[in-house]
């Protein structure tokens, strides 16, 4: 997951602004060996640390067909924040999807939040369409590393894509 994480650059970083970065957890710029043996020493740390951490992918930005964002804003991340911690916790199991574990809505406190149910639907819905985009263009992403990026990524990248397939089923 923190291998493919894309974001929208923003005035701040070189580039135009708007345009999909790939850079994992930042690092790109700063990291002071090949990025494919960096993501191989994650891995093997994460084979060796007895108590993994338990890691999460939020995506505030979702838009509707209008471009209009789905989540409300800053404000009220917290209610997803306290989502991840009851899930920490064990308060909460979430729904299995190919791509991970999701929020039920009901698990969420949306006191006081006028937010329309079919938002959350699209907010938590695995669109086949797109993740199948998602999936080539890490694969792209990938292909920038060559012949050392490591076997168990591209595994991966292929495991999703077989049950985002299963999905569209």
């Amino acid at each position: 997951m923190g291998a493919s994480m894309a974001s929208e650059r923003t005035a701040a970083q070189v580039g135009a602004v708007g345009e999909v970065r790939r850079d994992p957890m930042a690092m790109l710029p700063f990291c002071g060996y090949n990025m494919a043996d960096y993501f191989g020493h994650w891995l093997d740390m994460g084979r060796r640390i007895r108590n993994q951490p338990k890691i999460f992918h939020v995506n505030w930005f979702r838009t509707d067909e209008k471009g209009q964002f789905l989540w409300p804003g800053y404000g009220e991340n917290l209610r997803i924040i306290e989502w991840i911690l009851a899930r920490c916790r064990g308060e909460v199991a979430g729904v299995e999807t190919p791509v991970g574990i999701v929020p039920n809505p009901t698990d969420i406190d949306m006191t006081g939040l006028d937010l329309p149910p079919a938002n959350m639907e699209k907010l938590l819905a695995v669109n086949a369409k797109d993740w199948l985009a998602e999936i080539d263009a890490i694969g792209q992403f990938f292909d920038t590393f060559g012949t050392r990026m490591p076997d168990e990524m591209w595994n991966q990248n292929e495991a999703l894509r077989a049950r985002i397939l299963e999905l569209g089923k």
